[in-house]
C-alpha cells in the first residue's frame, strides 16, 4: 500500500508542476479571500525572515526543490545550492524561473536517495510531512549525515489548518495519513500528509541528533532550525 501511494505521489506532483504556484500564491482554487490571503503571506514572512537568519553559508542541499519557490530564497543566502526532486516537470520549470549558474539539479526518488557530500546546510519544505512514519528515521538519519558537523537544517511544513489547501480539498483531521488531492481537471490522487505538532517534531530532530528550535506561526506553517552536534 506505501509503496503505491508514494508512486501516486510522485506522479501527483509530476501532473501538478504547472498549477503548484497557485497554491502559494493563493490564486483560484487556493484564493481564500483577501483578509485570509494576507493572513497566509504575513505568515510566509515570519518563516522567510527565520530562514535569512540562517546568514550565509557555501554549500546548501535543498531536498523536493518544486518550482524554486524556496530555491530562489536560499539563493540570498547561499553560495551554491544543489536541488533534488523526483519530477522532472517542477525541476524544469525551477530551472527556467531562476536560471542562476550556482543551481545544480538532479532527478532523484527521495526514498532511494543516499548522501554522497556533506552540506552547510540541508533545507525542504513542505516534505516531510509526504514521509510516512516507517520511513521517517531512516530519512532523518541520511539528512544527518548530509550535514557537516556544526551544519545546519532548517525545515518548513504545514499546520493543519483548512484554508491552507484548495476550496474542494476537505481537511479532516482523523488521523488518516492518506489523503486525496485533486488537480484542476479533477483528476484525483493519494498522497501522504502528516501534520506534525512541535513537540512531535522537536524529539524527532533530537532523535537524528539535531540540536533544533521548533516554532509555528498562528496558523499555517510549523518550521524548524537545526544544528548537527
Amino acid at each position: 500500500m506505501t509503496d503505491e501511494i508514494l508512486q501516486q505521489q510522485i506522479e501527483y506532483y509530476r501532473a501538478r508542476a504547472n498549477e503548484y504556484d497557485q497554491w502559494f500564491y493563493r490564486i483560484g482554487r487556493y484564493d481564500r479571500g483577501e483578509e485570509t490571503n494576507q493572513r497566509w503571506f504575513n505568515e510566509v514572512a515570519i518563516v522567510k525572515s527565520a530562514l535569512y537568519q540562517v546568514g550565509a553559508v557555501d554549500d546548501i542541499l535543498e531536498l523536493a526543490s518544486g518550482t524554486g519557490i524556496w530555491t530562489q530564497e536560499l539563493l540570498n543566502i547561499g553560495k551554491k545550492i544543489t536541488v533534488i526532486d523526483a519530477s522532472e516537470e517542477v525541476l524544469a520549470i525551477n530551472r527556467f524561473k531562476l536560471a542562476s549558474p550556482s543551481v545544480k539539479y538532479y532527478l532523484t526518488d527521495l526514498f532511494k536517495w543516499q548522501p554522497d557530500t556533506e552540506y552547510d546546510l540541508m533545507f525542504f519544505a513542505f516534505w516531510l510531512s509526504h514521509v510516512p512514519p516507517q520511513l521517517l528515521d531512516s530519512f532523518l538519519t541520511k539528512v544527518y549525515q548530509s550535514v557537516r558537523v556544526g551544519g545546519q537544517v532548517f525545515i518548513i511544513d504545514s499546520r493543519f489548518e483548512p484554508t491552507s489547501t484548495a476550496k474542494n480539498h476537505i481537511l479532516e483531521d482523523d488521523g488518516n495519513i492518506y489523503k486525496s488531492r485533486k488537480l484542476n481537471n479533477d483528476q484525483e490522487f493519494q498522497i501522504v500528509k502528516i501534520f506534525y505538532q512541535p513537540d512531535e517534531l522537536q524529539y524527532k530532530l533530537n532523535k537524528a541528533r539535531f540540536e533544533a528550535d521548533v516554532k509555528v506561526t498562528d496558523n499555517y506553517f510549523i518550521y524548524a532550525h537545526g544544528k548537527k552536534i
